[in-house]
């Protein structure tokens, strides 16, 4: 399925709605290839301007959807596929068809917290294996272990840059078909952290209701003013 790929400050960001990128996934389940996603929000894509190991992953991915509503204020991306969002649509697809799943990552037990919920809400989910991965570092080097069974979809939850270093590392050695960096979807998907109301989520508002419940994100906030302001100044370079 081709898919609108745009370039927003030298990041590749594919504006898809939920349903192409749910289609796109589900085309690779049936092929013998290997994919991975990512999950550019304005926070990742200041990331990337200082990391260019970071950029070159991001880039390379076979898909890259556009999460959270931050990447729409500038007009360059129309869609807002929160990565949460993404996999709990996987996940629902996975128990349909009978795929197998793995978690990877999150803290205090969270991955496997994640899946007792999962579980009662997708009684046929078929779970690989949970690890919570052990120490990673901003390479995204860990010990790999080879007793990861074959897996049909991987979720890792490592948080940025060291998931996205982590999947590109090791998407060769693993039998695995679908990689995902998750960021914190295993904190919502295990009811630890609470997500915005449905209709807060529909106004792209989501990010309003999560700085109200973790004032401490206010830090991580400002990656969004650094991203509008050199959107703007390149807009502004370019024009002239």
């Amino acid at each position: 399925m081709k898919v609108n790929r745009k370039d927003v400050l030298g990041v590749k960001v594919d504006d898809v709605t939920m349903d192409q990128a749910l289609k796109t996934v589900s085309g690779w389940l049936k092929d013998k290839g290997k994919h991975y996603i990512v999950t550019p929000n304005p926070e990742i894509i200041m990331k990337a301007q200082k990391d260019e190991e970071l950029k070159k992953i991001l880039n390379k991915a076979g898909l890259a959807i556009p999460d959270g509503a931050g990447l729409k204020l500038t007009g360059d991306i129309v869609c807002n596929t929160p990565g949460v969002d993404l996999m709990e649509g996987l996940i629902k697809l996975g128990a349909e068809k009978g795929l197998t799943t793995g978690f990877l990552g999150g803290r205090d037990r969270v991955a496997e917290k994640c899946v007792e919920r999962l579980r009662s809400r997708y009684p046929n989910l078929k779970i690989s294996f949970t690890d919570s991965g052990g120490e990673v570092n901003d390479n995204g080097k860990q010990v790999v272990s080879s007793k990861y069974p074959a897996t049909d979809l991987l979720f890792v939850a490592f948080g940025p840059p060291k998931q996205e270093k982590w999947i590109f590392k090791n998407l060769a050695k693993l039998d695995i078909k679908v990689m995902m960096a998750v960021g914190g979807a295993f904190d919502f998907l295990s009811g630890q952290v609470p997500r915005a109301p449905k209709w807060l989520r529909d106004l792209d508002l989501e990010w309003l209701f999560r700085l109200i419940i973790q004032p401490w994100r206010i830090k991580r906030q400002l990656a969004l003013l650094k991203y509008l302001w050199m959107v703007v100044k390149v807009r502004l370079y370019d024009h002239n």
